[in-house]
């Protein structure tokens, strides 16, 4: 095997992490909401998504939101270290390869024009292309966009995630009988995701699944109100 470095503490290996840190990168609670990932007693749909359930069918992530996954996602995004795109990819794969349902495309979040250009690529869509490689899943990288330009949703609080997103997308092809799955980075509120989704089903999906690196949630010992649809 070829021999490379740990991506995080630089040890020689065979992989992209070392052993050691493999076993330390965040991972979700064993009991969550099978759609929003929501940690939950018994796995069974949180109280929020069965109270207003949201466009799509499920997510599944690779990870929790937290460090050193959240610095390797900022790395990618706003140090344009894009070899990291398939190091995090390959992360959501494994977790892909154990589920019995999978779609028949892929769709990565769009970004709008401005942000396209002043970033110089969509970390989403470089995501996918290596996904979509390992699953053999077409990817539809032109079939939505972004036609609103819109605050960064880290910057705002969780109420106003969903006024900030709302008709930020379009669809431009028949999606009649589909089953989607849209790949992001990051899952926070999810009032993004679930703002296309809903675009999706509109356009004929029948299926939607949020595959994402990591679902940003409470870290252990914390407490806290379910995010998700406050604002709805």
């Amino acid at each position: 095997m070829t021999q490379t470095n740990c991506v995080l503490c630089g040890v020689s290996t065979n992989q992209d992490f070392c052993e050691p840190c493999i076993l330390d990168l965040p991972q979700l609670p064993i009991n969550h909401c099978p759609i929003c990932l929501w940690p939950v007693p018994t796995s069974e749909i949180c109280g929020a998504c069965l109270n207003k359930p949201p466009a799509f069918t499920r997510t599944i992530a690779a990870l929790r939101y937290s460090f050193p996954v959240d610095a390797l996602i900022h790395a990618l995004k706003y140090r344009t270290y894009l070899s990291l795109a398939s190091i995090l990819a390959n992360l959501l794969v494994k977790k892909l390869k154990a589920t019995n349902t999978l779609p028949d495309v892929i769709i990565p979040m769009p970004l709008h024009p401005i942000r396209l250009r002043e970033r110089g690529f969509n970390q989403a869509m470089e995501i996918s292309r290596y996904i979509s490689k390992s699953m053999e899943i077409i990817v539809l990288p032109d079939s939505c966009s972004r036609i609103k330009h819109t605050l960064p949703q880290t910057g705002l609080p969780w109420k106003d995630r969903q006024r900030n997103i709302r008709s930020a997308f379009n669809c431009k092809i028949d999606l009649s009988g589909k089953h989607v799955a849209l790949v992001d980075d990051v899952m926070t509120t999810g009032a993004t995701l679930n703002e296309l989704a809903k675009v999706l089903r509109k356009h004929g999906a029948i299926e939607i699944s949020n595959w994402v690196i990591a679902r940003t949630l409470p870290e252990k010992g914390q407490t806290g109100s379910h995010p998700l649809w406050i604002c709805k």
